[in-house]
């Protein structure tokens, strides 16, 4: 006979559960639910003549919901702009401004020079256009959305033209093509993979044309026999024709020439078009993020010439991809560093420019906190999220030799979690995208799990 009545009821199970004094910081609801499906799956189980514990599942369930829950995660990793970490930290100021926007009211959409209403982001879009010497700004809530709405206003059942080279596929699946049929555009492929000169857009261009479209492949480079028509030469032609240019730069490098560095700008950044050379150079929009290089929220930000912005923000669809208020509080502050030099305190930059020394320094402070050896190795950090691809910065990891498999895992189930890396058995850890203030945390974290 199947053993179904030592199979507890859901407030006994929740009772013990409760009871072993483990606390899992989920609402009561969800661990009734995870009691409930464990007693279901195990009823099954025994019918089936199968042995089950409820309690264990039921276990393992709100452990499992417990660390989908978002959670802060200390990024170990040298990935400066890590995608599925979240991308670019904030600024602790843009972060409190934010946070003092989601939980009180503030002048949004109210005009308190003439108390009235008033226009959504017109400060920060201010803002932005000085940064970037445009003659209108508009910003909207991420690049894809920017990209979108331009060619939906501009472009929407007509032709534009798009160098091979630069059809783009990014994470999650985002492709360039089905961005622009979802638009309405209609792409029309010119040139080759490696080569696409300006004869090329030329021979496409028709009655049909509406827009001159440049993408940067921020995540990939195209080396050794290659070449491309500059967003200058696009210009140009544009101009000739009587149609826009538009240049989707992706990362959001502001100024090529990195003015918030020591120094001349990083090496690591040759190459890299800025948004404010890219409008010098004739490109009627640019189109990039308002996270990645910039350092600030996610947003796609929209920079050029009045007439065409003033287009953008009357389609209905403006209204649908706007940005919230806390984002616009927190990319405020962002575009407030740079316009006072202090860009260089932005996260990002801060973290790519911390000297190596320095780093070294704090991997052997965190080895000691730890307990463990502080066997340093030479290494690289990468910049992440689709920005600057190839380009590393000399970084030193701290090395446990054999402890790969067994300390990766029960590193990111540390709290806060520590989310390091693997390579040819070792765990690495890299310091350069963690805050100093969470060294502690990192040695603490690591302390916990080598001992286990």
């Amino acid at each position: 006979m199947t053993n179904l009545r030592g199979l507890p009821a859901v407030d006994a199970l929740v009772g013990r559960l409760a009871a072993s004094g483990e606390d899992y910081g989920l609402p009561g609801a969800l661990v009734v639910e995870a009691a409930r499906a464990a007693i279901d799956s195990a009823r099954a189980d025994r019918m089936a003549g199968r042995e089950a514990d409820p309690e264990e599942r039921a276990r393992r369930e709100i452990r499992r919901l417990r660390f989908l829950r978002h959670r802060p995660v200390l990024n170990a990793t040298g990935v400066l702009l890590h995608t599925n970490l979240g991308r670019a930290p904030l600024h602790r100021a843009a972060a409190e401004e934010a946070r003092a926007a989601a939980v009180g009211y503030g002048n949004l959409e109210f005009d308190l020079n003439r108390g009235g209403r008033g226009s959504r982001g017109a400060y920060l879009e201010g803002l932005l256009a000085r940064l970037t010497g445009a003659e209108a700004v508009l910003a909207v809530n991420n690049n894809a959305a920017a990209l979108f709405l331009v060619l939906h206003t501009l472009a929407a059942g007509r032709e534009v033209p798009v160098s091979r080279g630069e059809l783009i596929e990014i994470g999650g699946s985002y492709r360039l093509p089905d961005l622009m049929a979802a638009s309405g555009a209609r792409l029309v492929e010119v040139g080759t993979t490696n080569r696409t000169r300006l004869s090329d857009y030329q021979r496409a261009l028709g009655d049909d044309s509406a827009l001159l479209l440049k993408v940067h492949p921020s995540n990939f480079r195209i080396a050794g026999f290659e070449e491309h028509a500059g967003i200058s030469e696009l210009a140009h032609l544009g101009a000739e024709r009587g149609l826009p240019a538009a240049y989707d730069l992706g990362s959001g490098l502001l100024d090529e020439t990195v003015p918030w560095a020591a120094g001349p700008p990083p090496a690591w950044l040759a190459g890299e078009p800025g948004v404010r050379q890219t409008l010098q150079r004739g490109a009627d929009l640019a189109m990039f993020s308002g996270d990645k290089l910039f350092g600030g929220c996610q947003a796609g930000i929209i920079a050029g010439r009045e007439e065409l912005v003033s287009r953008l923000r009357r389609n209905p669809l403006a209204r649908a991809l706007r940005l919230d208020g806390p984002t616009i509080a927190g990319l405020t502050v962002t575009a407030e560093l740079y316009a006072s030099g202090r860009a260089g305190e932005i996260p990002f930059w801060a973290m790519a420019m911390t000297p190596v020394e320095a780093l070294g320094e704090r991997l052997r402070a965190v080895a000691g906190a730890a307990g463990t050896a502080p066997v340093l190795r030479e290494s690289e950090a990468a910049a992440g999220a689709g920005s600057v691809p190839g380009m590393t910065v000399p970084s030193p990891v701290l090395a446990l030799a054999g402890e790969g498999e067994r300390l990766w895992g029960a590193l990111l189930r540390t709290d806060p979690a520590v989310a390091a890396r693997r390579s040819g058995g070792d765990l690495l850890l890299d310091l350069r995208a963690v805050h100093p203030d969470d060294d502690p945390r990192v040695a603490a974290a690591l302390r916990t799990v080598c001992r286990s």
